[in-house]
């Protein structure tokens, strides 16, 4: 075994699956994960696990791998993370654990993040149980949103004996897992509802259908319904738009919106009646993971599909892999191109996109070179769809219906790195905090913010 190589992952056909929305990435089997995770070297200092947001003990449960105990290996995930099959789909660990394993510097780093899944997708097909809950501390808890950091959240105070309530605005659990990502990386029957239901098993109850701000505040949770502490990690599902004109034209979606259509309510099924619109052609308006998740689903839909993007292939900020396996299905890039105005017919539907041409010039704030206008480089070409996928910000209503909930001016909730607040009792983290960022981030937030939960609450008991 040449220890710098690793084991390859199978994967569908490129010309196979960019026609369904079955899973691209088809895992490893016993004999490789075996093989995979004896390239580990077991260092005594593991600079791996510095680098994940969570935790996790990346060289106990790679070690049960390779000994063959897929079982304990599991158990070991589950100590650290309420979400290990889902964050081994789609955490970006090629900036995280792999980049610092030390296998890297001379040839490919372990493949952890394939190896999660493999651990965590064993013990869901072999029905393990993982993960045990304390006896009841008979203390209330409260988490809105049901995403990444409110199951991490809510996972980890269930394990201390916390009596723990998910309040989730949309009619099923999951959040970004559920609306955002698509089948294609993310299968929602087995992975994402499996997750949920081992988060149910540690006791934590989850009601749907409860807009906080609206069905009920934060202030009523707290006095009325005696819940000690609130932890907000309800996302950031606001889209941004770039103003220009033509972007209330029919056939003119945001990331979004057009996602939450063929995700949650699963449009692009025969037996589904949700309406959607695809058309011929389609420009998919940035270059993030949600830009590529918009694009790959058109293309998936039947259409042609572009992804505009104002800078050049090095700074596309979609993980490698996206970008790869986007080109492989047959996207177009069309780089260093800005789109200033949407074209419209005399029904109001597009019919195409007006751009310019872009040159990056010196370096701006955030260290990327800055997208410059050539001058005289307009241009138009013909689509029928454009799908906006700039980012997203966090929903204002929570934060405008909350006495004594401090916000920024990107309307993202202020708290502290443990997640506290400027109101007591009040703790957030993830997208609501940071704006749009990945799971795995948010993940670690609703980690940090249990523990200052737990902390909070005792403190108060004394």
């Amino acid at each position: 075994m040449d220890r710098f190589k690793r084991i390859p992952i199978s994967e569908q056909d490129p010309e196979v699956r960019n026609h369904n929305f079955e899973e691209v990435c088809l895992g490893y089997t016993e004999e490789e994960a075996i093989a995979e995770a004896k390239r580990c070297l077991q260092c005594k200092k593991p600079l791996c696990r510095g680098n994940c947001p969570v935790s996790i003990d990346i060289p106990r449960f790679i070690g049960k791998i390779a000994e063959g105990n897929f079982a304990e290996a599991a158990q070991v995930l589950a100590e650290y993370s309420a979400l290990p099959a889902v964050c081994g789909r789609v955490c970006p660990q090629e900036e995280q654990c792999e980049m610092k394993c030390v296998l890297g510097n001379k040839g490919d780093a372990v493949s952890i993040g394939k190896l999660e899944r493999f651990a965590a997708d064993w013990a869901r097909e072999n029905n393990i149980e993982v993960g045990k809950a304390k006896e009841s501390n008979g203390h209330k808890v409260a988490v809105i949103g049901s995403g990444p950091a409110g199951i991490t959240c809510a996972g980890e105070l269930a394990k201390e004996g916390y009596d723990v309530t998910i309040f989730e605005a949309l009619h099923e659990a999951g959040g970004v897992l559920v609306y955002g990502i698509p089948e294609f990386r993310l299968p929602k029957e087995t992975v994402v509802k499996h997750e949920i239901e081992n988060l149910k098993k540690l006791g934590v109850k989850i009601e749907t259908n409860v807009i906080v701000g609206r069905t009920i505040t934060i202030d009523e949770i707290m006095e009325k319904e005696g819940f000690e502490a609130v932890f907000i990690g309800s996302g950031a599902g606001l889209p941004k738009f770039m103003g220009i004109p033509g972007e209330n034209l029919n056939g003119v979606f945001s990331a979004n919106e057009f996602l939450t259509r063929n995700n949650l309510m699963k449009a692009f099924k025969e037996d589904y009646d949700t309406p959607i619109k695809v058309g011929k052609k389609v420009a998919v308006v940035g270059g993030g993971n949600v830009a590529m998740d918009a694009a790959r689903t058109a293309k998936r839909l039947g259409a042609e599909v572009y992804i505009v993007y104002r800078r050049t292939e090095a700074e596309l900020p979609a993980r490698v892999e996206e970008v790869h396996h986007a080109k492989e299905e047959g996207i177009i890039f069309e780089l260093l191109t800005n789109p200033v105005e949407i074209l419209g017919n005399e029904d109001g539907w597009v019919r195409g996109i007006k751009c310019v041409r872009m040159q990056l010039g010196e370096p701006d704030a955030s260290g990327r070179r800055r997208p410059e206008v050539i001058e005289g480089s307009e241009f138009e070409f013909e689509v029928d769809t454009v799908i906006m996928s700039l980012g997203t910000s966090p929903n204002p209503l929570i934060s405008s219906t909350t006495k004594g909930l401090e916000i920024n001016n990107k309307k993202c909730i202020v708290a502290d790195e443990h997640g506290q607040t400027s109101r007591e009792g009040v703790f957030a983290g993830g997208d609501a905090v940071t704006g749009a960022a990945t799971v795995i981030l948010a993940m670690g937030a609703g980690k940090e913010a249990a523990a200052a939960i737990d902390r909070y609450i005792k403190e108060k008991d004394k």
